[in-house]
């Protein structure tokens, strides 16, 4: 039997003037033929189809934003080699010489340069000195401290005088071995030639402090007007 050719079939989707009826009805208006149709809204719950958009063409003068943040930026120069340290020159060390004792005079004759130089250890004892700060030197007859503490010998004498904590009595005759303490206090109490080499050796040992308790114009002879 010989094969017919199926008749092509109309889809629903073709568009185009329909054909009129055979049955004598006027054939409708035809309709107008769509455009693209707009794709469809995805349903909820599942994504629509992928559809890559175009780059939007950037203006030529637009520049990136991290480009445009440097514009302004001045790009730093070659850094400078550090400059070598200067080479500080050690000063020569100040040697500060030591003040000079202050010389303080009280008049007194030679009897009673004793008893002034025993009034003298009092205020300095009041006004906060310590005993072993204090030294009482004597140009004639010993102190009787002094007389008495060499009656045990010169060693237990001499260990008071290290001890250093009471005031000492040295006759001048032994000042080159008494130490040096803050304040020396002489008594001109005899000798002349004596006082002349045991002021300025007493001037030596006071530290901070030398009271002569004498004559005025014998003392001042020996260490000079100013006193």
């Amino acid at each position: 039997m010989p094969l017919i050719p199926e008749e092509p079939q109309i889809h629903e989707s073709a568009q185009g003037p329909r054909v009129a009826p055979a049955s004598g009805h006027s054939a409708p208006t035809p309709r107008p033929v769509p455009g693209p149709r707009p794709a469809a809204s995805p349903r909820p719950g599942r994504p629509g189809p992928f559809r890559p958009t175009a780059p939007a063409q950037r203006a030529p003068h637009d520049a990136p934003a991290a480009v445009a943040s440097t514009a302004g930026a001045v790009k730093p120069g070659p850094s400078a080699a550090p400059a070598a340290p200067v080479p500080s020159i050690p000063s020569a060390p100040v040697s500060e010489a030591p003040a000079a004792p202050q010389v303080q005079l009280i008049p007194a004759s030679a009897e009673g340069a004793l008893d002034a130089a025993e009034e003298a250890v009092d205020l300095l004892l009041e006004s906060g000195r310590a005993p072993g700060e204090v030294l009482v030197i004597t140009t004639g007859d010993p102190h009787p401290w002094a007389a008495h503490e060499l009656s045990f010998g010169e060693g237990p004498y001499w260990a008071q005088h290290d001890a250093g904590d009471d005031v000492f009595y040295a006759d001048a005759a032994v000042l080159s071995r008494a130490a040096s303490r803050p304040v020396v206090v002489v008594a001109v109490n005899g000798g002349v030639d004596t006082t002349a080499a045991t002021l300025p050796l007493a001037l030596g040992r006071a530290g901070a402090l030398l009271i002569c308790c004498g004559d005025p114009q014998q003392i001042n002879s020996v260490l000079g007007a100013g006193v």
